[in-house]
């Protein structure tokens, strides 16, 4: 999936505990100060301290000054919160991502923007990739947005093929999983852009969905027995993927979660946002 040179997670974590640390530091040790000058002025001046007269104004406009809070405490008392929502809700709960590439046609598109649930696979750390809470594992069949292993500062999108211990296998662009054939059924509802592309329902486990093949281009065959802790990944545009047949099998330590719906399709800033393909992801 994309390419994210930006480590906006690590931005996020600084964001969050740069600004929370600030709003305790001056809790803790410069509000205080402010309080304690604004007494000694109310003890220094007590005449001042009645309204009405010119001595009063002074009186409250040093006041004022004094109570005033640094304009960077301002902002951090007033970020801190929406940023730390922020942080739970992408972290561990939902994260959006725009797809780039092509390579998971006819299933998504270029321009699809996606939601990943972020603790079907169980909770993690952000950043360090830490599980902390096993929950489920990744099925036959789910998408799957992981980073790989020869780019794993980059998220990428995927469909998850084979599972650890199983024997995959790809012949003359058939799919085998542990010597069975995995079914395919015409799709004839969907057609391609190109007359050498074919669109086919691919039926995997529970999950049915569609798959792109192109006729036109050949396609190394291979078989390959999927590691302890691994998961084999491959495109749903079987002939424009670079996949696990590629740059091999996906370590459990670098899952990022599980893709579940597309809320909103948008090409381009010069295009109008849609969302007539909203929907959860088969």
């Amino acid at each position: 999936m994309s390419d994210v040179a930006i480590d906006f997670p690590l931005i996020l974590v600084c964001l969050v505990f740069g600004s929370g640390l600030l709003w305790m530091l001056d809790a803790v040790f410069f509000a205080p100060g402010r309080k304690r000058l604004i007494n000694e002025l109310q003890i220094q001046y007590p005449s001042w301290n009645t309204s009405g007269s010119s001595d009063a104004s002074k009186y409250e406009a040093r006041v004022a000054a004094t109570a005033s809070e640094p304009l960077v405490i301002e902002y951090a008392k007033s970020f801190f919160p929406v940023l730390l929502v922020v942080f739970v809700l992408r972290s561990f709960i939902v994260e959006p991502f725009q797809i780039p590439s092509s390579s998971m046609v006819p299933t998504l598109q270029v321009g699809d923007y996606i939601l990943v649930n972020k603790y079907t696979y169980g909770i993690r750390l952000p950043v360090i990739r830490t599980k902390v809470l096993n929950l489920n594992e990744p099925q036959r069949g789910d998408v799957m947005v992981f980073f790989p292993p020869h780019m794993n500062d980059t998220y990428f999108i995927k469909r998850v093929v084979g599972l650890p211990g199983d024997t995959v296998r790809y012949r003359n662009k058939q799919l085998y999983i542990n010597g069975e054939q995995v079914e395919r059924s015409p799709a004839p509802e969907f057609t391609s852009s190109s007359s050498r592309e074919r669109i086919e329902f691919e039926h995997l486990g529970d999950e049915e969905y569609l798959i792109q093949v192109d006729t036109s281009r050949a396609t190394r065959d291979f078989s390959v027995v999927v590691k302890p802790g691994h998961y084999f990944m491959m495109g749903d545009n079987r002939d424009n993927s670079s996949d696990s047949r590629v740059w091999g099998q996906v370590p459990e330590k670098d899952i990022v979660g599980k893709a579940f719906a597309v809320w909103m399709h948008w090409d381009s800033f010069v295009s109008i946002p849609s969302f007539n393909r909203a929907g959860l992801i088969e």
